[in-house]
């Protein structure tokens, strides 16, 4: 009997897509694509240029869009659901989850030429284990395979935040990692040379999986805590990132200023850059004080300090 894949369907609502989004694409199993109807006759118009629209879809749900991911016969669906379902009601997104079975189609193998080695920096690189980079001088290479690596490096997101950990961290420093999914960031600290480096994330798979790349990664040191939020992490650290989403960061923001000191460095990311505003107005109403922000393709990741 041939193997079957997975398909995962999560049903939300239009407004909820762009972060339904963000949190589904740290759960690539080997595909994902997204179902969004809501702007069907605009786009008619601006890519065909015609107002005749074929009747299956005008019927089409303009109010929910759909987010499909497809899941390896290895994999048991129960652990991304159960990721999914707790970061949607972490951040107050209601989902409709669902699973049918899809034939396999070669599509074990298939997916890999979707990956590839990935330049972050001068001195940080992702390759899979199946690929060869020859990295530049002083470059550091993160082994990191997709699947149930949440956060794979490919994401805006998670790209962002990068950024601006690499412009912060110093060699010694201290680092928390809010919400570490697949423990790229703390990897990334550790291989640039922080000293006691944390992650916490509420989900266990996440925190298993993290765990399982800091080994792969030599960096078996990094303490791994499943928790909730910052609320089982004691202080203070010299940087801390947090790449989740905007509410979750909105929810974090008040337990932040009890784990920095004076000169800490916090970097948030996963924000849709409309919120951008809503997100600084909640850090300062915390006792943060936004820096500096970098955008990319929609999304936005901010550096703060304590307030003065």
């Amino acid at each position: 009997m041939e193997n079957q894949w997975t398909e995962l369907t999560c049903r939300v609502a239009v407004e909820d897509l762009d972060e339904m989004a963000a949190i589904a694409q740290m759960v690539v199993g080997a595909g994902l694509y997204i179902e969004d109807y809501s702007d069907l006759e605009e786009k008619t118009l601006e890519i065909a240029h015609i107002d005749l629209i074929d009747e299956e879809l005008v019927a089409k749900d303009r109010a929910h869009a759909l987010v499909h991911l497809y899941l390896p016969p290895e994999m048991s669906p129960a652990e991304p659901i159960s990721y999914i379902g707790r970061r949607c009601e972490e951040c107050g997104i209601p989902v409709e989850i669902s699973t049918e079975g899809v034939r396999e189609e070669d599509w074990s193998t298939a997916w890999k030429r979707y990956y590839h080695p990935i330049e972050l920096s001068a001195r940080l690189a992702i390759c899979p284990s199946w690929e060869e980079y020859h990295p530049r001088e002083g470059q550091k290479i993160i082994r990191l395979d997709p699947g149930m690596a949440f956060g794979t490096g490919t994401h805006e997101t998670t790209r962002l935040c990068l950024k601006l950990l690499e412009r912060s961290l110093r060699p010694g420093m201290s680092m928390l990692d809010v919400g570490t999914g697949s423990g790229i960031l703390a990897i990334c600290a550790r291989l640039l040379g922080s000293a006691r480096t944390v992650g916490v994330d509420i989900d266990e798979v996440a925190v298993r999986v993290a765990r399982e790349n800091a080994a792969l990664n030599g960096c078996g040191e990094i303490e791994l805590i499943c928790g909730d939020l910052a609320a089982d992490v004691t202080g203070p650290f010299d940087l801390i990132c947090a790449n989740i989403v905007a509410d979750a960061i909105l929810r974090l923001s008040k337990d932040l200023p009890a784990l920095m000191h004076e000169n800490s460095v916090c970097v948030v990311s996963g924000i849709i850059d409309t919120r951008c505003g809503e997100v600084e107005a909640g850090l300062r109403a915390a006792g943060l004080e936004p820096f500096e922000t970098e955008l990319q393709n929609g999304w936005a990741a901010i550096a703060c300090r304590k307030a003065g």
